[in-house]
């Protein structure tokens, strides 16, 4: 799949600020859409709005920055870092960066992505000309919020972006297991309802219109949705995973992603990027991909090692200049330990740890991950067919688990020409691999679940790789040790409620917080994770 952006007119720059103005509170979110009539608003536009908005925040990335690596990437041992604000890799709290996905003192997933997706699920209902597009609306809503779900559990989702229509602007919270029942509702019917012949949505990033794959799509985030219930529903987890065999994506040729573009609007930039090369400050620099991640690969001979991971990329914390004599030699690969520091304290200062050298010395991610043009992965084969390994070897459905573990393994490593031709991965060194480590179903739950983890850390998608690793336990990740941290050395399970809530919307909030099983806390656990 090639992804190039459209070029759109002026109305389409009109759209995508409908979701970057800072907020504290719904009132100031919800408003009139656009300034253009019904008759002359193209609802295309907010499809691109809410697509890119998706990939990342309109203000300096910090949706991404916070959220996707801050947290989510250390918590889950894909990335690491020394960089004292860095607060998920020693598990401790900062209240602003755990708020900044919602919205909290910054503009968030409610602003810029629920906002133009509801406007677009409602400005399109019922119009005949607008049939794909009103479809792919509801889907992208789903996605929407499963994530923001997954990350806070309840959460305003009925009444949520819709304040211009119902005059609601204190929406509630939602159990998020009735926002789960909804999402699977709406994704269902949404896929079916999609239909080759009708409209051709022309702002979609993903796939260009084409309904063929917005179809494999929804049912791929369908089986997602349905597998997130392993733990609390099982049976309508095997139900919905049934209904998929057979519909989900087919290759990576399927695969959903953004490919940004450097010379566009500010709001089209590779905001992974944007951060990791150290636009923000030295992460460039401090921040490396986990022990635990290196480790994993390079213990089991993985050919993604020498595609994602480089030595030496840069030499000195001041300069932004990346070394074109970098290192992607498997055998000096060498991750950073998470939860390390530079206070000088002997058992937390990195410079203790057994494996430190240098800086430069640990593995970054690679160049071709992270170039500003590159894309953002939303959902892929590899994901959907790990995902069906792990259907077929709890259930027996859908065919062999051995056969989808293989397709998914395979995918995992062969999609990373989609970053950059120099990180493809041949399908005979994924055979090969596959040979000297053969699906095993006396430990298949762990074998799929860490694959998938290997897989969502490359895609850099440390959201999706943190809530499967909630919802299945693998890996086996070893906590932290770090003071004073805010979970008493657990793994943090989800985030807690921006305290923006606390005056804006009170009564709500206050039912909410009090509802979370465990508190309203880093170790407090979402629905789905019992």
């Amino acid at each position: 799949m090639k992804n190039i952006f459209p070029k759109y007119p002026a109305a389409l720059l009109a759209a995508l600020l409908l979701a970057s103005g800072c907020t504290d509170d719904f009132e100031d979110i919800n408003t009139n859409p656009s300034t253009y009539t019904q008759s002359t608003f193209d609802a295309n536009y907010l499809l691109t709005t809410s697509q890119l908005a998706y990939t990342g925040s309109s203000d300096f990335a910090y949706d991404t920055w916070r959220a996707n690596l801050i947290y989510s990437a250390t918590v889950i041992q894909g990335l690491s870092t020394v960089v004292s604000y860095w607060a998920g890799d020693k598990y401790l709290l900062n209240e602003a960066y755990t708020a900044a996905y919602w919205g909290g003192n910054t503009v968030g997933a409610y602003a810029e992505q629920v906002k133009p997706v509801t406007d677009m699920v409602e400005f399109t209902r019922g119009k005949a000309q607008y049939k794909n597009l009103h479809q792919v609306g509801r889907i992208m809503r789903a996605l929407i919020m499963e994530r923001l779900t997954d990350l806070y559990g309840d959460v305003p989702y009925n009444e949520a972006g819709k304040g211009y229509y119902t005059g609601t602007i204190r929406p509630k919270y939602d159990k998020q297991q009735d926002i789960y029942n909804d999402l699977l509702k709406e994704v269902e019917e949404a896929t079916a309802a999609l239909d080759p012949n009708a409209d051709v949505p022309s702002g979609d990033v993903f796939y260009k219109g084409n309904i063929a794959q917005w179809q494999r799509l929804g049912n791929t985030l369908l089986l997602r949705l349905a597998m997130r219930l392993t733990k609390v529903d099982p049976a309508k987890a095997q139900a919905y995973a049934t209904k998929v065999v057979g519909k989900t994506m087919q290759s990576n040729a399927d695969n959903a992603y953004v490919v940004h573009d450097v010379a566009g609007a500010r709001v089209t930039q590779n905001r992974n990027s944007q951060v990791l090369l150290g636009d923000g400050g030295q992460e460039n620099y401090y921040v490396k991909w986990s022990q635990t991640f290196i480790d994993y690969l390079k213990g089991n001979n993985d050919p993604r090692l020498s595609k994602i991971a480089v030595t030496q990329l840069y030499l000195t914390d001041v300069s932004k200049t990346q070394n074109p004599g970098a290192i992607s030699t498997p055998a000096v690969q060498k991750g950073m330990p998470n939860g390390k520091d530079l206070s000088g304290r002997a058992a937390f200062d990195i410079s203790g740890a057994a494996n430190y050298t240098t800086f430069p010395a640990y593995s970054s991610p690679s160049p071709g991950m992270i170039k500003r043009n590159g894309p953002t992965f939303v959902l892929t084969y590899g994901e959907s067919e790990l995902l069906l390994a792990e259907a077929a070897q709890r259930w027996g459905i859908g065919g062999s688990a051995a056969q989808h573990y293989n397709a998914g393994v395979t995918a995992a490593m062969t999609y990373l020409s989609q970053y950059d031709p120099t990180m493809a991965v041949a399908e005979a060194e994924a055979t090969t691999y596959l040979a000297a480590h053969p699906y095993n179903a006396a430990n298949g739950l762990e074998q799929i679940n860490t694959q998938y983890w290997a897989l969502t850390n490359t895609m850099l998608d440390f959201y999706e790789s943190w809530a499967n690793y909630r919802r299945s336990g693998f890996p086996a990740l070893t906590p932290v040790v770090y003071p004073n941290n805010a979970t008493n050395g657990q793994i943090p399970r989800r985030f807690p409620y921006p305290t923006s809530e606390i005056t804006s919307n009170p009564d709500n909030y206050r039912d909410a917080s009090a509802a979370v099983t465990g508190g309203d806390n880093l170790i407090g656990r979402v629905w789905w994770d019992k």
